[in-house]
């Protein structure tokens, strides 16, 4: 399997490039607007063809490049089927691998940030997506977010991984890149070290967290695999331009 992580600095999001080096097959996980020419430049390097993109969920801090991908590249979008996207080409649900090539990835259904989110497997490695990040776990007081089913979610279902289980989360705020499954377990400040779930709903209720500044515009856009809709004010703009400079990994 290839594997290569990519950072986009504005909304700190992964993105995850992966390969089946029998077949040259690409597919792109959670990959950001502006940095959609960053990625096909690193699908390419890899001699790889780009066959699908795939986000974790319906974002709300930046916009997906799905559409524009389609467009330049000729790649498949792949989203949770729960989300009912009319714009997807492959949708997705627990149980049912997406496989190119030997590279196969086992949806793993995570529901708490959003209703519709989805964790995804590939071999010894977990993308976690906004559900588990490192040292931190996505909020859930939007997008019919729940902390009670967040909580069944990582705890439940992540947590019962392998410990050895390698950790991507989808974003970052600290520069760490990769953890694992007994690390987060043993002392994730929110779910580790055996918290229960009922002090776990009170933390997350009571975070009283400001309201997401590019969620307007993230929202609809995303509901069309990738649009950056009109009226976005110009102190957002980077949310939908190419990034002159953008840290990779």
């Amino acid at each position: 399997m290839i594997f290569k992580q990519l950072f986009e600095p504005v909304s700190s999001t992964y993105t995850y490039l992966l390969g089946c080096e029998d077949t040259g097959q690409a597919i792109l996980v959670d990959p950001v607007l502006p940095t959609w020419r960053r990625d096909l430049e690193a699908v390419a390097a890899l001699g790889l063809r780009l066959v699908y993109t795939l986000d974790s969920h319906i974002h709300a801090d930046h916009i997906t490049s799905a559409l524009t991908l389609k467009r330049e590249a000729g790649s498949q979008i792949a989203h949770p089927a729960i989300d009912g996207l009319p714009c997807v080409d492959r949708p997705i649900e627990e149980g049912r691998p997406l496989v190119l090539g030997s590279l196969r990835i086992d949806p793993i259904f995570t529901p708490g940030h959003t209703d519709g989110h989805h964790a995804y497997r590939i071999g010894d490695r977990v993308l976690t997506g906004d559900a588990l990040l490192i040292d931190a776990c996505g909020r859930t007081d939007f997008q019919s977010g729940d902390p009670a089913s967040l909580y069944q979610s990582v705890a439940g279902k992540l947590f019962a991984l392998p410990e050895e289980t390698l950790v991507y989360p989808a974003h970052d705020y600290e520069g760490r890149w990769v953890s694992s499954i007994a690390q987060e377990k043993t002392r994730n400040p929110r779910l580790g070290g055996g918290r229960s779930l009922e002090s776990f709903v009170e933390l997350m209720n009571g975070l009283d967290l400001a309201y997401p500044k590019f969620i307007d515009y993230a929202l609809p856009g995303n509901r069309e695999c990738g649009v950056c809709p009109p009226g976005v004010p110009d102190h957002l703009e980077q949310y939908c331009e190419r990034i002159a400079e953008s840290r990779q990994g």
